[in-house]
């Protein structure tokens, strides 16, 4: 295993390297405190410039790579305006496209008005926005999305500066796992109506979303939610607070020599096209399966090795716009982003809602725990059943979980002094 997800401290960030040089662009003007928030979150706004582009994951099966989303957590001050900053640097292609768009809209309006009651009314012209803005309406969202159907596919993208802003674009909160659940899944919208104009569209909802909060309105947000896939679909990416520190985290601007080199990689994402089947991606992901399996084992968590299925699957996203952003190819330093973006998701779920898995609504100490670190390196079955028995577990599980890790080769047993003993492999990939 790579990380300790069970650790206090945030996974550390792999340093962009060959393939990676765009994250090293990407991180070049924000504050040293935002550098590892800022890149997983960047990563659905990118995303949104692609178009007819499909990759196969390993069920063998081919996915767009719209329906990314991110959710950056973290207290009052820490800075998380940042992200809305580099958002805004890498979506200006959007903002000019939505200019033109909204003049459209405008001018029809403007002839409406004029027009007599017995004239006939022109038609509204076709218009999408691509960066539509963060108080859009429920109406107002579908309505773009079938436009943006009918003119090409896009994705729409939204930057939501409070996490309760997706109540009001999703037509209320009690709507909003359904339909955060139907963007993540490109699945229709279900808006099939009739009206009084006729009867309404029923577009594919293709669209990446970012969203900020601190850690209380992410609680109170998802505390219905644990149970029915839709917090599972969330990346997050959690930043605590740090040490108090009598200085202002600086920021840097971002300039002409920057946008004109960002702009010679969202070239790269406007012209991808087509399907794409990138092996060492997928190999990636079935490692991150493995060691996903092994980390639910250690703290016999099945809410957790749920959580991970959708962390590897949006891992495997970001990896493969990290590939088209590279020319579209492999390289290790990208491998290294995709396992560090799964484990700092599952971190960040760990550290802010652990202790919520299970129904809790208090003491975050106690959410799920690497139940093998919290055991001496020898020990027996009776402790395990004491850990277990502590932690709201049952005992009868105790002799399962020994069989598991030692399966996984975590322990070994030893008949004659009935001890068990962890490994040196379990040792050493425990340290990393």
């Amino acid at each position: 295993m790579n990380y300790n997800i069970f650790d206090r401290t945030a996974p550390a960030m792999p340093k962009p390297s060959k393939g990676t040089e765009f994250c090293k662009l990407l991180l070049s003007q924000a504050s040293k405190e935002m550098r590892d928030p800022l890149v997983p979150m960047a990563i659905p706004a990118l995303s949104a410039h692609l178009t007819d582009v499909e990759f196969k994951y390993c069920d063998n099966k081919y996915y767009e790579l719209c329906g990314q989303m991110g959710h950056l957590i973290g207290p009052s001050g820490i800075g998380k305006a940042q992200l809305t900053h580099l958002i805004e640097a890498i979506m200006r292609p959007f903002r000019e496209h939505d200019e033109t768009e909204y003049k459209k809209l405008v001018d029809w309006q403007r002839q409406v008005k004029t027009r007599g009651a017995n004239k006939e009314k022109p038609e509204r012209p076709d218009v999408s926005f691509w960066f539509p803005p963060a108080n859009l309406t429920n109406a107002a969202f579908l309505q773009n999305a079938m436009a943006l159907e009918k003119m090409g596919n896009r994705t729409q993208y939204l930057n939501l500066p409070e996490v309760e802003m997706a109540d009001h674009i999703c037509g209320g909160h009690k709507a909003v796992s359904q339909m955060i659940r139907n963007i993540y899944d490109r699945q229709r919208a279900g808006a099939l109506r009739a009206t009084a104009d006729g009867v309404t569209g029923n577009p594919i909802l293709r669209a990446n979303i970012t969203m900020s909060s601190t850690p209380e309105a992410a609680r109170a947000f998802y505390k219905k939610d644990f149970t029915n896939g839709f917090f599972g679909r969330i990346p997050f990416a959690y930043k605590a607070r740090g040490e108090r520190k009598g200085r202002i985290p600086r920021q840097g601007a971002y300039g002409e020599e920057f946008l004109r080199k960002l702009d010679e990689y969202l070239l790269r994402l406007d012209n991808c096209k087509g399907r794409f089947d990138v092996k060492p991606l997928n190999k990636i992901a079935d490692q991150l399966a493995g060691e996903m399996a092994n980390i639910a084992d250690l703290a016999d968590d099945d809410t957790l090795f749920e959580l991970s299925h959708r962390s590897i699957f949006a891992a495997w996203k970001k990896g493969a716009t990290l590939w088209i952003l590279n020319d579209q190819t492999w390289s290790r330093s990208i491998g290294e982003f995709v396992i560090w973006f799964c484990y700092y998701d599952l971190w960040s779920k760990v550290q802010v809602f652990g202790d919520m898995f299970k129904g809790a609504e208090e003491s975050p100490t106690n959410g799920p725990k690497n139940m093998l670190d919290s055991l001496g390196n020898e020990f027996n079955e009776h402790q395990l059943e004491a850990l277990r028995l502590s932690m709201g577990k049952s005992k009868e599980g105790t002799k399962g979980q020994l069989r598991i890790w030692k399966f996984r080769g975590f322990i070994t047993y030893n008949d004659q002094t009935a001890l068990y003993t962890k490994t040196d492999q379990y040792l050493k990939g425990n340290n990393n």
